[in-house]
């Protein structure tokens, strides 16, 4: 099995998972480059800094198992590696519950994880309304709409507890685009906003504007 690269380890939590004692893996590199992203330490695919060997992965959650419940896989993005399917396998077989913090870019990954009943549980973070510029502004990178689409109407429809959840940035999102998000997500699946902490973001122009009333950047 090829290694997932692993960034952090947190080794115990109350509220990644509802309802769960769990750990939680960061996973290294990301697709997107959010300009509100509060762990951009976590974007880039190669780091010069120590990964976490997955040996010690293993050998701490062995020695864990009858206090926590699951594991949270989070990122970065986690659906960028190859290795995560065999990832989840282990941790199933080690008798965890797994959820999957995703930007819903990788429909297939998801389809796969789905097939082999590899996920308990996926927040997916819904960035803006589903129309390329204005994704483009929020992801900072091109993105298949369609794939968004595609990821939010499979989870939706999995057998698997979910949550969709949008960070809302005052200088990036458009009036009405919290509406437009919600409307383009099934009316019963549950939907979080979350507050934008501009102290950490990607883009420092982003924590001027927020600390000082600049203009935001432009996309």
């Amino acid at each position: 099995m090829s290694d997932l690269p692993i960034a952090g380890l947190q080794r115990f939590g109350l509220s990644d998972y509802p309802g769960c004692v769990t750990a939680t893996v960061f996973t290294q590199g990301c697709n997107f480059r959010c300009p509100y992203c509060h762990n951009g330490q976590l974007v880039a695919l190669a780091v010069a800094g120590d990964l976490v060997p997955n040996e010690e992965l293993w050998r701490f959650l062995e020695s864990r198992r009858q206090y926590l419940d699951g594991v949270v896989v989070s990122g970065g993005e986690p659906t960028i590696h190859a290795a995560l399917p065999a990832v989840l396998e282990r941790l199933r077989a080690l008798g965890f519950r797994v959820k999957l913090d995703t930007n819903g870019s990788s429909p297939g990954m998801l389809r796969a994880l789905f097939g082999a009943r590899l996920v308990d549980y996926v927040a997916m973070d819904v960035k803006a309304p589903l129309r390329d510029q204005a994704y483009r502004r929020l992801s900072g990178v091109g993105v298949r709409v369609a794939d968004i689409r595609e990821s939010i109407r499979m989870i939706a429809d999995a057998d698997v507890d979910h949550e969709f959840r949008t960070t809302h940035v005052p200088s990036l999102h458009a009036d009405g685009d919290l509406s437009a998000i919600r409307a383009s997500l099934p009316p019963s699946s549950p939907w979080r906003i979350q507050r934008f902490r501009p102290e950490r973001a990607l883009d420092v122009r982003l924590r001027l504007h927020e600390a000082e009333g600049c203009a935001p950047p432009e996309p």
